[in-house]
């Protein structure tokens, strides 16, 4: 009995020890849990330290690529189109052509009058070259007409010619004085024909400087009926332009989409630009192109909000105002080495810039650092 009892009593001991000592795997499972929540607390913190207020991101964006609206110089009936709408140009190609026969009429025209101008020239210099020696002949007869004058009024105070002879001699001189004057003005007018400088050669005459002119406008007009590609690009909005359609000077016929340079416009929020500034890294997500990011660099910032620049500003200046938070365009520019083939104008995109700003740990963060600190 004795014996049965001590073995009990054995028995119930061990169990007793079993149940006061904890097994070790639920001791270390209560130490990891105790370290988890201290451990995603400032794990926690720590991202939100570097990441809230230092990326800031808009899906308000879209690609843009340079645009020109492609116009005939000279008006005309079109006789030759070298390009489909939709298709790449390259800089300098034809691209249609204006009839260029009126134009070429013109300059033959011009060429003419050029030439009647010249003539003309050389025909007031012979003019002029003329005026000269008949004012020289004018200038002689005068010399002269007075000597005579001088010779007759001596003899006649001496009484050897009569009263009469000297009348006419004082006529001849008084001729010969008219015609001098008529002569020196014929000079004076032929000179002023000449553009007061008789010595200048016959192309700078202003009379054929202006028919040059002319000239060389209708040679320019001309050259201006083929028209060429300013970029290398892809034609669009061109699906409608024909071969014998006629075109006014400076109409816009449609769009070149110039593929040279490409950049991002963002749109962000006001709030969004605190730290914001041009030379700041960003990444670019298209639409087109899912799960690719591209590299961009913040280029500038818009001078004002896109309300402030729309046809209709809005006018605050009322009873009942809201108060609206505003978007102001920041353009980025692309990489060079990854905008190859993106060249669709208008693409939605996703910007993601790196203010490089830090914000505030939480308080209480902040004031469990301090307290360890402290301690």
């Amino acid at each position: 009995m004795n014996a049965q009892s001590s073995n009990f009593a054995q028995t119930m001991t061990a169990s007793a020890e079993q149940v006061k000592a904890p097994p070790r795997r639920k001791r270390w499972r209560r130490i990891l849990l105790m370290l988890a929540l201290p451990l995603a607390l400032a794990l926690g913190g720590g991202y939100v330290w570097l990441t809230a207020g230092r990326y800031e991101s808009t899906e308000n964006a879209n690609l843009q690529l340079a645009r020109v609206a492609i116009s005939a110089e000279v008006g005309g009936r079109i006789v030759n189109v070298d390009i489909k709408d939709s298709e790449p140009v390259k800089g300098g190609a034809a691209m249609f052509r204006v009839d260029p026969e009126p134009y070429r009429i013109a300059l033959e025209q011009a060429d003419a009058t050029l030439s009647a101008a010249r003539l003309n020239v050389e025909q007031l210099k012979a003019a002029y070259g003329s005026a000269i020696a008949k004012a020289k002949v004018a200038a002689d007869d005068v010399a002269y007409y007075q000597t005579d004058y001088d010779r007759q009024k001596a003899l006649n105070t001496k009484g050897f010619v009569a009263a009469s002879v000297l009348d006419d001699a004082a006529r001849a001189l008084h001729n010969a004085e008219e015609s001098k004057i008529a002569a020196d003005q014929a000079v004076q007018s032929a000179k002023a024909a000449l553009a007061g400088n008789p010595e200048a050669p016959v192309d700078a005459h202003p009379m054929v400087q202006e028919a040059q002119a002319t000239r060389d406008r209708a040679a320019y007009d001309l050259d201006r009926t083929v028209v060429t590609a300013p970029a290398d690009g892809i034609v669009a909005e061109a699906g409608s332009f024909r071969t014998g359609q006629y075109v006014t000077a400076g109409s816009p016929l449609f769009v070149l989409v110039e593929t040279g340079e490409t950049w991002i416009e963002a749109n962000f929020k006001e709030t969004q630009l605190t730290h914001m500034a041009a030379g700041q890294s960003a990444k670019v997500e298209f639409d087109t192109y899912p799960g690719r990011d591209f590299d961009a660099t913040v280029q500038a910032i818009g001078a004002g909000t896109g309300a402030e620049f729309s046809v209709l500003p809005a006018q605050n200046a009322t009873g009942n105002w809201v108060k609206v938070t505003q978007r102001v365009p920041v353009r980025l520019t692309l990489d060079e080495s990854e905008t190859a083939g993106i060249n669709v104008t208008g693409m939605s995109a996703k910007v993601t810039v790196d203010t490089g700003a830090r914000s505030k740990l939480p308080a209480f963060i902040a004031n469990a650092a301090t307290a360890l600190a402290g301690n």
